[in-house]
């Protein structure tokens, strides 16, 4: 089974969590898994997969060896992080307003639009927050 390496940026937030709760329901096929967070978070503990995680800093380094990288801090960390996580060739799926109407970036929508994920450059947009 081929498994990703993934980060959640945010993760200390309400939807960070939440984003973490369904990879585990999900059995979403994760390697290694990272926490990122701000200063402010960075250190706390969270559990995934019966195993306890410390929070990391979220740095413009984070995201060396992930594949996949969930945003949830809100569109100004976004635009400031996500192309420092495309740079280093980690997919993007952006849940903030960073990118929703940018044209050059898909809002993915998997029972809608499936085909458009294939069409990123880095970074697919959760079309709404919600």
């Amino acid at each position: 089974m081929l498994l990703y390496n993934v980060a959640v940026v945010g993760a200390t937030g309400l939807v960070g969590r939440k984003m973490i709760q369904v990879l585990e329901e999900r059995k979403f096929p994760v390697g290694k898994v990272t926490f990122l967070a701000s200063k402010r978070s960075a250190g706390k503990e969270i559990t995934f997969g019966g195993t306890t995680h410390r929070v990391e800093l979220l740095t413009s380094r984070s995201f060396a060896g992930i594949k996949i990288a969930l945003f949830s801090a809100g569109a100004a960390v976004s635009k400031e992080f996500a192309p420092h996580a495309v740079q280093a060739g980690t997919l993007v799926i952006d849940n903030s307003s960073a990118y929703r109407m940018d044209p050059s970036v898909p809002r993915g929508v998997p029972e809608v639009n499936f085909d458009a994920i294939f069409r990123h450059k880095g970074i697919i947009a959760n079309p709404n927050c919600s």
